[in-house]
């Protein structure tokens, strides 16, 4: 401690190292203790280290009062006998009645006063030394305090600014389909483009020319969609959300343009519950349209959209509803099917009313899946039994509407084992059919020539996502038990192998001939990418692999598990040899993230209790206790959610899992950060300030589990978790953004290290 004037310092630190008694029969606990306390005394080294700058910086400052008493004497002291004279001159010609006069050449002229500005002058010195150097900065995450150490380079951590990035991000394309849980969700437009969603958009694929238009005016995901009688205006509803803080966003039908993309009328916001699960136009241009939401009572609402007015509402069922058409030759019938039930409703005077189908004879089936109408205006369903039933109507009788019944044989069956069952139906031209299957495909074809798909995706929850070293390629995992290498060029999927259980993260060797896969048990495998074969098979632990990543040069790989270690493995042939060359054994809780040193030597790791420790693997694995000498070290990668470099992407009040994953460009000019909302971010880099701002960007409709660059910052792919939906992003600099801000207050990303060997430097110049 330190008093103002005072010559002399008294730190005094106490530092109590308690261990828990161990008796003679808990040995096997004695290396997990000792670990523990390892952790305790580091965090007790790093706050003496803290107060080791503290005090030297206390030290500095006296240092500069004491050079700067002597100026200040020299300065005041005739500044103030300067300015005694002229208030006494000035009082004494006041009483004399005289005015003050102008110096002449005989007289000169007083000396000029110092300056008041505080960046010039002698005064500006003991300004400058009033900011205290920083060289650490506390966040806190749930209540726990984290430690971050400013690297050398940054002399004044208050006066750095964060500006958006130039970089911006547009969709470039959606991979995946969802057809495991929606019906009626694929149509064919007169333009050639087929009209499908996942996530939070619709997509529009030109079928010929394999290109993609994207309507992204949803704020949840899209659960239904139907085309206007003119072929060109879409309605398409979504489900409620949350936002960040928790507060229910309400769901709605948008009536848009397929043309211009251009929204034309929202329908029903704060009238629908839960989500809207059927919509259909009416067939008399179209005027009305039919919706019904997920409510437990199945609301069915009839809706003048032009107006965005409500003609009618009334329950329709407890059960699921699948299905909603108007029939094509009344306007005022209306034919609902679902769960145990196939209803035909009547409009009349305002009022929908409504007959039950009775089976009659014929075996109830659990689920009506689907119906049609034929060309005498008869409707046709089919269910879940393999059955097609005609329910017929009387023209001279409308009350036997829904009575009349006449089984079929469906002598015909699309099955695909690779696919899943057929979930819905386009016609393209006649012959030539679209087919959306419960394994998110659509398959393309006719019954004559066979089918072929154009587009797949994941059918589970993803969260592995690697991107080739240097080729536009990268590769997906997940709980489905897929393996997917997709081409980010074409846009196709190169070739798609079934693991025997969960794959939950990946990495590509450097020489990008292989690529390691962390499975749910604590297994691993290595995937020759040519082959798909299966050049080594490897388990550590029994617990699930969070993270798997090569040092730069491929020699080691280092393995993140939930039983809170990191397994290194040394690799030789090509990436097809693996050996345990040791484990890094400190963390208190499972390995979230790992990132290596350039150079090969180390590794900075983070844990689902927001440690963020540093190894020495080349030293044989050890924990770094003190962290402070780690502030310099550059990073191969950016992945770590936590460290100093990236500290500015937490919002305030984050609780620790707000932010999944996050990645740093190879140009390390931008950070890219995935959500727990469905959002994905793009930052400044190095982002080492609280409230920083950033691009964001919407499409998932479920949290955002992963993010990565293609090799040379030309996209950013980023996964969806539940929404089983991959978002392609082109990476565009904008040269106005660049004009509004073009420079950074920041050093450039190569000057926050160290390291000034000119190799080194060159080297990352070129990268």
């Amino acid at each position: 401690l330190w008093t103002p004037g005072a010559d002399w310092f008294c730190l005094s630190v106490c530092v109590c190292v308690c261990a828990d008694d161990v008796s003679a029969g808990s040995s096997a606990e004695f290396p997990d203790r000792l670990s523990l306390m390892e952790v305790r005394l580091q965090a007790q080294e790093d706050e003496i280290t803290l107060l080791k700058s503290s005090l030297a910086d206390a030290l500095r400052k006296l240092r500069l009062h004491d050079q700067q008493i002597p100026l200040l004497k020299q300065q005041l002291i005739p500044t103030t006998i300067r300015t005694l004279q002229q208030q006494h001159s000035k009082s004494s010609e006041e009483s004399q009645g005289s005015a003050p006069q102008t110096p002449t050449s005989s007289s000169p002229a007083p000396p000029k006063e110092p300056s008041s500005s505080p960046h010039s002058g002698p005064l500006s010195p003991i300004m400058e030394s009033e900011k205290i150097l920083c060289h650490s900065i506390k966040m806190f995450i749930r209540g726990r305090p984290i430690t971050m150490y400013v690297p050398s380079n940054i002399q004044n951590y208050d006066d750095l600014r964060m500006d958006l990035p130039s970089e911006k991000l547009d969709l470039d394309w959606v991979y995946g389909y969802r057809g495991r849980d929606c019906r009626g969700n694929l149509y064919m437009l007169p333009s050639g483009e087929a009209v499908y969603f996942i996530a939070c958009v619709v997509v529009l694929y030109h079928v010929a020319n394999r290109t993609q238009r994207h309507y992204r005016k949803h704020t949840d995901c899209v659960r239904c969609l139907a085309i206007h009688p003119d072929k060109v205006l879409i309605a398409s509803g979504q489900t409620a959300g949350v936002d960040k803080d928790g507060k229910p966003l309400q769901p709605f039908v948008h009536i848009w343009d397929s043309t211009t993309l251009v929204t034309l009328q929202q329908i029903g916001l704060g009238t629908f519950e839960r989500g809207v699960g059927s919509v259909a136009f009416s067939n008399d241009a179209g005027a009305f349209l039919c919706v019904i939401d997920d409510s437990n009572e199945h609301m069915l609402s009839l809706w003048d959209w032009n107006k965005n007015t409500k003609v009618v509402e009334v329950k329709s069922t407890n059960e699921a509803v699948f299905a909603v058409e108007f029939n094509p030759a009344d306007t005022n019938n209306i034919i609902t099917c679902g769960k145990s039930h196939v209803y035909f409703w009547t409009l009349s005077a305002g009022t929908l009313t409504k007959k039950q189908g009775i089976f009659g004879k014929y075996k109830k089936p659990k689920f009506i899946m689907c119906f049609v109408f034929s060309l005498t205006g008869d409707v046709l369903t089919g269910d879940s039994e393999g059955n097609i039933l005609t329910w017929g109507k009387s023209a001279a009788d409308i009350k036997t509407l829904g009575k009349g019944r006449k089984r079929m044989e469906s002598n015909r069956k699309i099955h695909k084992k690779k696919f899943g069952a057929v979930r819905t139906i386009a016609d393209v031209d006649g012959e030539e059919l679209l087919v959306g299957t419960t394994r998110n495909a659509i398959l393309r074809g006719s019954f004559s020539d066979g089918f072929v798909a154009i587009v797949q995706g994941h059918v589970d929850e993803m969260w592995g996502l690697a991107t080739h070293p240097f080729q536009n390629i990268f590769l997906t995992c997940g709980n489905d038990k897929q393996v997917c290498l997709w081409n980010a060029e074409e846009h196709t999927l190169g070739w798609c192998t079934t693991l025997e259980e969960s794959g939950l993260c990946a990495d590509f060797s450097p020489n990008g001939a292989v690529v390691s896969v962390g499975l749910w048990t604590g297994r691993w495998v290595v995937l020759d990418l040519q082959t798909r074969e299966v050049v080594s098979d490897l388990i550590d632990g029994n617990e699930q692999l969070s993270v798997m990543r090569y040092s730069p040069d491929g020699s080691f790989l280092a393995v993140g598990s939930h039983d809170n270690l990191i397994y290194i493995y040394s690799v030789t042939e090509g990436g097809r040899r693996y050996t345990r060359f040791g484990k890094c054994t400190g963390h208190s809780s499972f390995i979230t993230h790992l990132d290596w040193s350039k150079d090969g030597k180390y590794i900075m790791s983070n844990s689902g209790d927001y440690e963020i420790l540093y190894w020495d693997v080349a030293g044989g694995c050890k924990l770094l206790r003190n962290r402070y000498e780690s502030k310099d070290r550059e990073w191969a990668s950016y992945t770590c959610v936590l460290g100093f470099h990236v500290m500015g992407v937490w919002l305030e009040g984050s609780d620790g899992t707000d932010i999944n994953a996050l990645c740093r460009s190879h140009s390390e000019r931008i950070v890219a950060v995935a959500d727990d909302f469905c959002k994905v971010h793009l930052f400044q880099y190095p982002c080492p300030k609280p409230k920083a701002p950033s691009h964001r960007y919407e499409g998932h409709g479920s949290h955002v589990t992963n993010v990565r660059f293609t090799h040379c910052d030309s996209h950013l792919l980023s996964l969806g978790g539940k929404d089983t939906c991959i978002l392609q992003w082109r990476v565009k600099r904008s040269g106005a953004a660049e004009k509004e801000h073009p420079t950074s207050s920041l050093p450039p990303p190569t000057s926050l290290n160290s390291s000034s060997e000119p190799g080194k430097q060159k080297e990352k110049e070129m990268g």
